[in-house]
């Protein structure tokens, strides 16, 4: 009987690989004859880059004199910042920046130096509320930032600005353009390369922002069908099912939305996360070409999609599968690859799309996938073919963060242990550096936010529309160049504003849910 078993499990898992592998080629031919109706058509794009010299940082692959193994007194700079007396009363007390009625009222450098309300010098053991008015003090105040992307603190890292710095200094900003007509060139070519690298696919495709890559996709996603119908009327059983996230990010949902206006898509909303709504939904579809898209890592909850399951399903149903993986690139995976590397899927994630502008520390955005979806999306993307193409000094700035992430792995070594230090001194059962920190309302919320200002630390209180009514939280982000010393600062003050058991006693419903 265990014999016919494992023959039954090696026979079903023999099809199921089967059914992935013929989805996989299914899409492949799709794509490929979508492409050669462009260039049937004579507006298939290509790029051609512009030979500029590379300067001198983006050779540094065996030179480690660029590279460090340990934190470094600049690192804190990505942490530290500083605001101004005004803007800090006017947030202390809620007062919007814009609330004066003077049109000569706006923020100036003269305004720093006036005599202002100054700070509250709370002790994180203070009651939260309501604050003390705070006593006269000009200037600027210090803070701990808990709020930003910068994952690695790499948006200070010598090596990066170096790069940034000489190739402004030989090329300006470079030739501006789209780059579709002057705007790409070597820089920019060798940045696709590291990135497809990175992400274990054939080539990938820059984009002025990560947002414009999901909307980029989505669109020439739309255009498959209508390019496959070739000037007919597409049938409805030739639309394209795309299956998304509930929690998706707003990228995604505005770029599902221009695909929907081309009338070849139809979209389903699984509920977040729930791989048994999906299930259902999939085997309802009677539409051959499916889609699923999801955030690897969810920007607002902080947890990861069920990136196992989302395999299995792919090989049951046989869909494209779609990652965003903003906030899972550089911080993910034993060599930055991300959410896909760290659940060890790369092969069976499709089209990975990402940003640079959070734990690489620079800008922009990009799309992994194969060189056909490349030579599609480039043709067919309009937030891509209508947008500058990425300045040369960040393209170069971009690349080296590549080599310093890939060469510093003592930085994603730091940014688990703060997690684990986090979650050691509250009890909250967090599981990346993105921390949702949920307490009801919006007063609550901000209340929170404006007694951690007071400590000293830059903690955002998240409201609607961002997150639904009734669901305001702090979001909390930790960075590799955060200390434990940071932590059980900023937990004791958490611990004065809110309560960590009643924060961890929500466990499955701790995450807002749309």
């Amino acid at each position: 009987m265990q014999e016919e078993e494992g023959s039954s499990s090696s026979s079903s898992s023999s099809s199921s690989s089967s059914s992935s592998s013929s989805s996989s080629s299914l899409w492949d031919k799709w794509v490929e004859e979508a492409v050669l109706r462009l260039e049937s058509k004579k507006v298939l794009r290509s790029l051609r880059p512009i030979h500029i010299p590379l300067s001198l940082p983006l050779q540094l692959e065996s030179d480690e004199n660029y590279y460090y193994q340990e934190m470094q007194p600049w690192d804190r700079s990505s942490v530290e910042v500083s605001v101004s007396a005004p803007t800090f009363n006017k947030w202390l007390h809620n007062i919007p920046t814009t609330s004066s009625s003077s049109p000569s009222s706006s923020p100036s450098a003269g305004e720093e130096e006036e005599d202002e309300e100054g700070f509250c010098e709370n002790g994180p053991n203070d009651s939260p509320a309501p604050a003390p008015a705070p006593a006269p003090v000009a200037g600027f105040k210090k803070l701990l930032l808990f709020s930003g992307n910068d994952y690695l603190g790499l948006s200070s890292h010598p090596t990066i600005a170096k790069a940034a710095a000489q190739a402004a200094l030989q090329h300006g900003m470079g030739p501006r353009g789209s780059a579709l007509i002057c705007g790409y060139t070597n820089y920019h070519t060798l940045l696709e390369s590291s990135l497809a690298h990175l992400k274990k696919k054939q080539d990938s495709l820059l984009c002025p922002t990560g947002f414009a890559a999901n909307m980029a996709f989505m669109v020439a996603l739309g255009n498959v069908v209508s390019l496959l119908a070739d000037a007919r009327e597409p049938k409805k059983e030739e639309k394209i099912a795309i299956f998304s996230d509930a929690l998706n990010h707003a990228s995604i949902i505005d770029g599902i939305r221009l695909a929907e206006r081309q009338q070849t898509v139809q979209v389903y909303v699984y509920k977040h996360s729930d791989m048994s709504h999906l299930s259902s939904l999939l085997l309802g579809c009677p539409l051959e070409k499916k889609v699923v898209v999801t955030d690897g890592l969810f920007s607002m909850d902080g947890d990861f999609a069920p990136m196992v399951e989302l395999v299995n399903l792919r090989k049951m149903h046989g869909f494209l599968l779609v990652i965003d993986d903003a906030h899972g690139t550089f911080v993910c995976g034993k060599h930055g690859g991300g959410v896909p590397e760290e659940f060890n899927c790369e092969r069976d994630v499709d089209i990975c799309i990402g940003t640079l502008s959070k734990a690489a520390g620079c800008h922009g955005g990009f799309i992994a996938c194969s060189k056909k979806w490349k030579q599609l999306i480039q043709s067919r993307g309009r937030s891509f073919i209508f947008s500058t193409a990425l300045p040369i000094p960040m393209a170069a700035a971009a690349h080296a963060a590549i080599t310093v992430a890939k060469k510093e792995v003592w930085r994603r070594e730091a940014i688990w242990n703060r997690v684990r230090d986090f979650r050691a001194l509250t009890g909250i059962p967090i599981t990346s550096p993105i921390i949702s920190l949920i307490v009801g309302s919006e007063e609550k919320a901000l209340e929170a936010s404006r007694y951690l200002l007071t400590c000293g630390f830059h903690v955002t209180a998240i409201r609607p529309p961002t997150v639904p009514a009734n669901s305001c939280r702090l979001r909390v982000t930790l960075s590799a160049t955060h200390t434990e010393d940071d932590l059980r600062k900023l937990t004791a003050a958490l611990a004065s504003c809110i309560s960590f058991q009643d924060i961890s006693c929500y466990k499955s419903n701790g995450y807002a849910r749309l």
